[in-house]
């Protein structure tokens, strides 16, 4: 389609909105203005729960309904539109999350209460979560090692359950999606009810998607992928508190890329047809089935979540049991990597009464790990590990002032198992304390300042202190070194944000300073087994930056959102071709404009229409040693999506909505994308794969209430 008669469409579209405000007296518009939802969201604060413009660093929130509008092929990927929010990708299947530059083991995602633990290490390791199970994300930007210990040191992600339905309720829903770009077809359906104190919740979905395409590339072999999730909640409400028994279940199933496999034979042209092709004959970009090679992910969950009143004050037990199992397939039947891990979580934290008009909260929490060798080739020696960590924490609210602060104590103990001719026995004992102090200063109603200084810790993985093996996933040979220390950071926040009638305009800034910074790092020209060889090393690392918004609604229904992240993460003391840290996004401005035709009619409710810009700058600040990665040119995408529920006589039919990424068809790398690094020669002097190409989504959602 022509980017003329695109860009004329959404025109028209926004001015047909306009015109019809003038006709806004038929319809109930209910006010819903930013600075009233700022004041009033409650994010899981240091003593409990808070409200965000109490909290001294920043929070970003996303509501079950904005969930539902973003189109997306992971639930990583509808977050990572988030200001400071990334995306490490590898194909549209598995997408693993970065907060102000940092990844992998440095982010803490909670899911159910507990956190998920099923292979983070690994750069092609996605993260185990349905989507559509999910009623509120709280995305962390700071070190939080403070309430979860070890590996929160960027942040974290807490993917909150869809809330228990109020006494005397039952409801059911049927969700399905379909995305035009790699064919992605989804559809989930749910039931859930609270009655005579018995509560439960239900939900099975599926999904499967063929190879993404994109202008340059055609279809992109192996980025295919198929997924199964169940996810259950049977539990009681009573006056004492509550008892819950949350389970889950979670299939999925991505090809990977081989890059020995693969070349280009074309330049691609501006045509969105289905007429490229691979030389790969057996290639069928269309095809739903797996390719070779490919994964086969396992994640099942337990978790017992339980609260008990106590007084003025409460308990919250948690206890959870989780297994990941991970295979890598070279060929159809014969298995190569098989790694089974055992995780049990416990928590357990006391919300002391008020005192003297401090809140006080004391915990104790960590995992028992196991994890097992059941392949024929290796990557990461067997091990056992248990942590443990305890906390305290206060605030209170003097004046003007919220001030809240804590500290902790942490111990990892791990035990690696000997493979002769590959791995040897060791154990290593790790120990750390975290802290945090911080303030929020009401300079007026609507205009806050914020301050915290915060110190996190984060012990190695066993991938970092003792993998030695060639990697499919990855295309490295990576080497570990269990001489590794402890990561130690001292991270400075700083913020401020104002809101009236008008505006809302919010401003974050972050010093980062991590003493013993652990990465890969291609171990010069040295091949293994016919791939690079990776090593872990660490050094002193130094990473600054921020994010701004202003959002301006000079009417209610009318918003025009501005969002800028930036971040310089470097190593020190190094020459100028290993002197930046790999994976450091690229600094970021998005801009959206959104139009709320109806809040509230007889037919269509909640209906707006949205066009947005995604603009990514030129990062020019790269690992360029031995190759490792290369510069990343600007790109800007063109977004929009509109949306409406149905109703009759003031009941919600059904909603809909439909979405459009990458209008354009623009060819583009993420700097983030591993695709981009692969090995792969192309004729027009570049290497690796492009980002998917012109993507339009079309979702349904039926509720049914009894």
């Amino acid at each position: 389609m022509n980017k003329t008669y695109i860009l004329m469409l959404l025109t028209a579209i926004l001015w047909l909105g306009a015109a019809h405000s003038a006709y806004a007296q038929m319809d109930t518009i209910v006010s819903s203005k930013h600075h009233h939802v700022l004041n009033e969201v409650v994010v899981t604060g240091l003593t409990g729960d808070a409200k965000q413009k109490d909290f001294p660093i920043p929070v970003n929130i996303l509501s079950q309904r904005e969930l539902q509008v973003i189109s997306s092929t992971n639930i990583i990927d509808a977050i990572s539109r988030q200001p400071g929010v990334s995306q490490i990708t590898t194909g549209s299947g598995i997408s693993k999350p970065v907060i102000r530059g940092l990844g992998y083991n440095r982010i803490v995602t909670i899911n159910d209460g507990i956190r998920q633990e099923g292979q983070q290490w690994g750069d092609e390791h996605g993260i185990e979560i349905d989507g559509l199970s999910i009623g509120r994300v709280e995305v962390i930007k700071g070190p939080a090692s403070l309430l979860y210990g070890s590996d929160a040191m960027a942040g974290v992600v807490i993917f909150h359950p869809e809330p228990i339905l109020p006494a005397g309720r039952m409801s059911a829903s049927v969700t399905s999606e379909y995305q035009t770009n790699n064919g992605l077809f989804d559809y989930s359906v749910s039931f859930a009810g609270n009655k005579n104190d018995f509560v439960w919740n239900w939900r099975y979905t599926d999904k499967m998607a063929h190879s993404y395409k994109n202008k340059l590339d055609g279809y992109v072999p192996n980025t295919q992928f198929a997924e199964r999730a169940v996810t259950g909640l049977l539990g009681l409400n009573k006056t004492w508190g509550h008892s819950y028994l949350r389970m889950g279940y979670y299939n999925v199933t991505p090809s990977m890329i081989d890059a020995h496999e693969h070349h280009h034979d074309h330049d691609g042209d501006d045509d969105d047809d289905d007429e490229h092709h691979h030389e790969h004959e057996a290639f069928d970009g269309k095809s739903y089935h797996h390719g070779i090679p490919y994964q086969e992910i396992y994640h099942y969950k337990a978790v017992i979540d339980n609260l008990f009143y106590m007084g003025d004050g409460s308990m919250k037990v948690l206890l959870g049991y989780q297994q990941n199992q991970r295979k890598e397939f070279e060929e159809e039947n014969e298995m190569g990597l098989y790694l089974k891990l055992h995780t049990l979580n416990y928590d357990l934290h006391y919300h002391l009464p008020e005192l003297n008009g401090w809140k006080l909260m004391a915990g104790l929490n960590g995992m028992y790990q196991k994890s097992e060798n059941l392949g024929e080739e290796y990557l990461i020696p067997a091990y056992n590990l248990f942590d443990i960590g305890a906390f305290a924490t206060a605030g209170t609210e003097i004046g003007k002032w919220n001030i809240t602060g804590g500290l902790r104590l942490d111990n990892r103990h791990l035990h690696s198992f000997a493979l002769a001719g590959q791995f040897d026995r060791f154990t290593r004992n790790f120990t750390g304390f975290s802290g945090s102090a911080g303030a929020v200063y009401h300079m007026m109603d609507d205009m806050h300042l914020r301050m915290n200084l915060s110190k996190g810790f984060r012990a190695p993985n066993l991938s970092e202190l003792a993998s030695n093996g060639g990697h499919g996933g990855t295309q490295h040979y990576e080497v570990g070194n269990n001489e590794l220390k402890a990561e130690h950071s001292w991270q400075i926040d700083a913020g401020w944000d104002y809101t009236n009638d008008y505006l809302s305009a919010q401003m974050a800034l972050f010093v980062n300073l991590i003493d013993n910074y652990i990465f890969a790092q291609q171990n010069g020209d040295k091949m293994k087994d016919g791939l690079p060889e990776f090593k872990y090393v660490q050094g002193d690392a130094r990473l600054w930056g921020g994010e701004a918004s202003l959002d301006i609604h000079p009417v209610d229904q009318l918003h025009f959102l501005n969002t800028f992240c930036y971040v310089n993460a470097v190593q020190l003391h190094q020459p100028a071709d290993s002197k930046y840290l790999p994976m450091t996004p690229a600094p970021r401005w998005a801009s959206e404009l959104r139009y709320d035709i109806f809040r509230q009619g007889q037919t269509f409710s909640n209906t707006f229409v949205k066009i947005g810009l995604n603009c990514n700058f030129r990062q020019n600040h790269y690992h360029a040693a031995y190759g490792t990665e290369t510069a990343t040119p600007a790109y800007t995408l063109l977004n929009m999506a509109a949306g409406t529920d149905i109703c009759k006589n003031g009941k919600k039919l059904f909603s809909l909505f439909l979405t459009g990424e990458n209008l354009t068809n623009k060819a583009y790398q993420s700097h983030l994308s591993r695709m981009k690094n692969l090995p792969i020669e192309r004729e027009d002097g570049g290497q690796g794969f492009y980002n998917m190409g012109r993507n339009i989504g079309v979702k349904v959602m039926i509720p049914i209430t009894f």
